[in-house]
C-alpha cells in the first residue's frame, strides 16, 4: 500500500487533515510538519532501533510525532502516562526501546521518567533539533508493524499487541462500510491516542481522508459547545463520557453535520441508552479490543433503535461464532484481517488464544439473538458461580443503574465457605446507602442469587485509560 500520507497529499491536498482548537493542518501541511519531525528523530535519535516509545497526549506535537516515527519506517510503543513508574519500565523493557520521547504537557514527571531509559526527551527538545533530510518511506507492507500498545489491563498483566497496517486498513474499512462516509466527515477525537480508541482515528484519517478535531482533555461543557458550533459528524466515547455528555445536552441538538456518538470501551446501561432515544440522540454501540484494531462488531443506523442493548452484528471482513454455548452464552470467537498477528515476547500467550481451527478466543461471554445481533455479558474473567448459578457482573450493573441516586456500580465476586462465591458490589451514590432498600430493590429486578450480599460505598474505581473498570483490583479489595 502507498504510504497514506503520501497518498493523502496527493488525493486532497487542501482538505482540512487536523484541527486543535482554532489552529488547522491541510494535508500537505500536515505532512510538511511531520516530514522536518521525521528528519529531527533521524538526526537525533537515529534509524538503527526498530522502536521508540512515546508518551503521548492529545497534543499536535504527538499527533504529528506518531506520524513522523511510522514516515521512517519504525515502529512507535505507545505507552500509557498513568501507569506506575515500575510498570512503565516493564513495558519498556520488553519492547527493547531505547528512546523515550515525552509530550511537554506532561513534563512534571520528566525527572523521574527520564530515569526509566538514558535516552529520554521532551518532544520540544526533539523539535527544536536541526533535521536532516529524509525520505518517507514509499509503500507500506500490509504485514509491517504500524504501532505497539499495550492491553489495558482489566484483568492482570498486559501484552504488547502489534498492530500491522493491514490491521489498521480493515479496522477503518469495516467502520466506514458500517458507518457510511461523507466527504467533509470530522471525527472529534477526546479519547487518548496511546488507547486503540484514539490512535484508531488518526489511522482512519490517513485512509478516508477524513478531518480529525484533536481535545486536548474531555470537558463536557466545552466538547458540546464544540459539537454545537463545529461542523463535526462523529465522537468517539465510552459509557462516562456519554453520560456526562447527556447531562449538559443541548435541547436543539448539535451542529447539522452530527451523525452520532460511536460508543466502546464496556457496556452502556439500559437507562442512558433510554436517555439518547428521548433526547433523540444517535448513539453507534461497538465492540472490539486493542487487538483488532479497535471495532469489529457494532450497530448500524438502522437497527441502532430497535436493537438497544446490543454491539451489533460482526463488520465486513469479520467472522464471529460462540464457543460451548450453554443456554445461548458462550465465549465469542472471531476470524478478521484485522487481529493483531501476536504478542511482542509472547509468542505462546498469544498462540493459547487460537483454536485449533484458527479462531481467536476473546474471552469475553456473549450471546446472538434470533437476527444474529450480538450482546455481550461481560469477560469470562468476570463471572463467578455462586451455589452453582452463573453471575454476570454487567447484568446486575444494569439492573441497579435504574436505582436513585447510584451514579455507578460495580460487582465482583467475593470468596464464601457456603456458596463458593457471593456477589458484592461497590457503589458511587449521591446518597447514604440504605442497604434493605438496595437489597429489596435488587430482588424485584433479579433472581436472588444475583443481589449483592454487600454494599460498599467508595468515590471512583480503578479504571484503565479508556474508562474499563478494573474488576481484579476491586476483588483485590473483597
Amino acid at each position: 500500500m502507498q504510504n497514506w500520507l503520501t497518498k493523502q497529499v496527493s488525493l486532497n491536498p487542501e482538505r482540512i487533515a487536523l484541527t486543535v482548537a482554532n489552529q488547522s493542518w491541510t494535508f500537505t501541511a500536515l505532512q510538511t510538519a511531520v516530514i522536518k519531525i521525521a528528519g529531527q528523530v533521524a538526526a537525533l535519535i537515529g534509524t538503527k532501533n526498530q522502536r521508540i516509545a512515546i508518551l503521548a497526549k492529545n497534543t499536535p506535537a504527538s499527533y504529528m510525532t506518531i506520524m513522523a516515527v511510522q514516515q521512517l519506517g519504525l515502529q512507535p510503543v505507545l505507552l500509557n502516562f498513568r501507569l506506575a513508574n515500575n510498570e512503565l519500565q516493564r513495558q519498556l523493557q520488553d519492547a527493547g526501546v531505547a528512546t523515550l520521547l515525552v509530550d511537554d504537557d506532561l513534563s512534571r514527571n520528566f525527572t523521574e521518567w527520564s530515569k526509566l531509559t538514558g535516552n529520554t526527551y521532551l518532544l520540544s527538545q526533539l523539535h527544536a533539533h536541526q533535521a536532516i533530510e529524509i525520505t518517507p518511506v514509499a509503500e507500506f507492507t500490509e504485514d509491517d508493524v504500524a504501532s505497539i500498545m499495550y492491553t489495558s489491563g482489566t484483568t492482570g498483566n498486559p501484552h504488547g499487541v502489534l498492530q500491522t497496517y493491514q490491521n489498521h486498513f480493515y479496522s477503518a474499512i469495516g467502520s466506514a462500510l458500517n458507518l457510511g462516509l461523507q466527504a467533509h466527515d470530522r471525527w472529534l477525537c477526546a479519547v487518548p491516542l496511546f488507547h486503540i480508541s484514539g490512535l484508531s482515528i488518526m489511522m482512519r484519517s490517513l485512509i478516508y481522508g477524513m478531518g480529525v478535531d484533536l481535545v486536548a482533555h474531555f470537558d463536557d461543557v466545552a466538547i458540546t459547545k464544540r459539537l454545537t458550533t463545529e461542523p463535526i459528524a462523529i465522537m468517539s466515547v465510552v459509557p462516562t463520557m456519554l453520560k456526562r455528555l447527556l447531562a449538559v445536552a443541548p435541547s436543539a441538538g448539535y451542529n447539522d453535520n452530527f451523525r452520532c456518538f460511536l460508543l466502546g470501551g464496556g457496556p452502556i446501561d439500559p437507562v442512558t441508552l433510554s436517555r439518547c432515544e428521548q433526547q433523540n440522540i444517535a448513539v453507534i454501540q461497538s465492540y472490539g479490543m486493542t487487538e483488532t484494531a479497535s471495532q469489529i462488531v457494532a450497530l448500524n443506523f438502522d437497527d441502532a433503535r430497535a436493537k438497544i442493548g446490543s454491539v451489533g452484528k460482526p463488520l465486513f471482513s469479520v467472522q464471529l461464532r460462540l464457543a460451548n454455548p450453554e443456554q445461548g452464552i458462550g465465549e465469542i470467537e472471531i476470524k478478521a484481517p484485522n487481529l493483531t498477528r501476536g504478542y511482542l515476547n509472547q509468542a505462546a500467550n498469544f498462540a493459547r488464544k487460537i483454536t485449533n481451527d484458527g479462531w481467536y478466543k476473546t474471552g469475553d461471554l456473549g450471546y446472538l439473538d434470533a437476527e444474529g445481533f450480538l450482546f455481550i455479558k461481560g469477560r469470562q474473567d468476570d463471572m463467578f458461580i455462586s451455589g452453582g448459578e452463573n453471575i454476570f457482573p454487567d447484568e446486575v450493573e444494569h439492573a441497579y443503574s435504574q436505582y436513585p441516586g447510584i451514579r455507578d456500580i460495580a460487582v465482583v465476586g467475593k470468596s464464601n465457605s457456603d456458596w463458593g462465591m457471593i456477589p458484592v458490589a461497590f457503589v458511587i451514590s449521591d446518597d447514604s446507602l440504605d442497604i434493605q432498600a438496595l437489597q429489596e430493590f435488587g430482588r424485584n429486578h433479579l433472581a436472588h442469587y444475583k443481589v449483592p450480599v454487600e454494599f460498599i460505598p467508595v468515590n471512583d474505581f480503578p479504571t484503565t485509560a479508556s474508562g474499563k473498570i478494573q474488576r481484579h483490583k476491586l476483588r483485590e479489595l473483597v
